[in-house]
Formats: C-alpha cells, sequence, structure tokens
C-alpha cells in the first residue's frame, strides 16, 4: 500500500494507493511518517493540488475502490458528475434502474473512501440544500462553492463557517485514518 499527504485549503488529506489505483483519499487531519509514494499517489497528489488552485476539472486517475457491489456503482455514478454540477439523491437512483434505492444511495455516498475525486460532495437534497459529508457541511460548502455551484440557502448554511472550515473540521476527521 502506497500513501502520501497534501496540505489542502480543507486541511490535511491523506491518500492511498495499491499497484491498481487510488484506494483512499480523505480529509486526515495529521499527516504520518510512513510516507510511501508509487505513480499513482504521485499523480493523484498532483491532480489534487491543480484541482485546489482552479487548474483542473477532471480527474484522471485509475481507480481501485474497496467495497459492495452496490456501493462501487454508486461511486461510479458519483465519478459522473460533471464539474460546477450537481444531482440529487434520487437522480442516483434513477441512473442505477432503481428509484427506491435513494437511501441506500445515500448510505453508499457517505461511505465513498476518494472524496474529491469521486465527488460526493456534489449530491445535494432534492430541494436544492445541502445534506450530510463525511467531511462536513462546511467542507461541502467550500468544495460546491469553489466549483461556482449555488447552493440554496438555509438556516443551517448560515451558521457554517466557511472561512474557517480548517479549525472547525480539522480535529473532528482525525479519526477517518
Amino acid at each position: 500500500m502506497y500513501v502520501d499527504y497534501i496540505e489542502s485549503p480543507l486541511g490535511i488529506m491523506a491518500f492511498r494507493a495499491s499497484a491498481q489505483g487510488v484506494t483512499q483519499v480523505i480529509f486526515s487531519g495529521k499527516k504520518e511518517n510512513r510516507i510511501k509514494t508509487n505513480t499513482i499517489t504521485n499523480a493523484c497528489k498532483q491532480q489534487l493540488i491543480e484541482y485546489y488552485n482552479g487548474q483542473r476539472t477532471i480527474f484522471d486517475l485509475p481507480l481501485d475502490p474497496q467495497g459492495t457491489i452496490f456501493q462501487k456503482s454508486v461511486w461510479a455514478c458519483l465519478a459522473q458528475i460533471p464539474f460546477g454540477k450537481t444531482l440529487a439523491y434520487c437522480d442516483i437512483a434513477e441512473m442505477l434502474n432503481n428509484r427506491q434505492a435513494v437511501r441506500a444511495v445515500g448510505g453508499a455516498n457517505g461511505r465513498n473512501p476518494i472524496s474529491i475525486v469521486v465527488p460526493c460532495y456534489r449530491v445535494i437534497g432534492k430541494n436544492g440544500t445541502l445534506t450530510g459529508y463525511a467531511g462536513g457541511l462546511e467542507r461541502k460548502l467550500w468544495l460546491l462553492k469553489h466549483e461556482t455551484i449555488e447552493v440554496k440557502d438555509s438556516q443551517e448554511n448560515a451558521r457554517l463557517d466557511v472561512e474557517n472550515v480548517i479549525d472547525t473540521r480539522q480535529a473532528k476527521t482525525k479519526f477517518l485514518t
């Protein structure tokens, strides 16, 4: 297993890869001393930096996510959501030809191991409002704004401290590594 880190505008991110592809991109809360890179982690690092710098809208990386067949099918749908666009959970369920799977889609979306690259943050509520995000709603809102996506105002959005997202979220995500 290969691993490396970047300091993103949203905090420290860890990314891991097998010999086949990226297996994980998460907000880690800290850097470990055990950095071991390969061509895939090097490409992932470069593409994440380009994304955050506004120079990349499409990731071109081999992926090797670990999950159930259903989860992988949801993650494949997420990977099709273009930069600057959003879908609702019901849209993903419809893409899977299973309108009844909306809640299961939400569960698989929340277990996406390859954040940012597989853009689970681009899934919002059917009514256009923010919904959950494993990295925190502050980060989700920041990412959507980074892609110039308008999100419907809500009382919850108004309470989010997007400017200080690292301070408000970094310690809370350290358990994800």
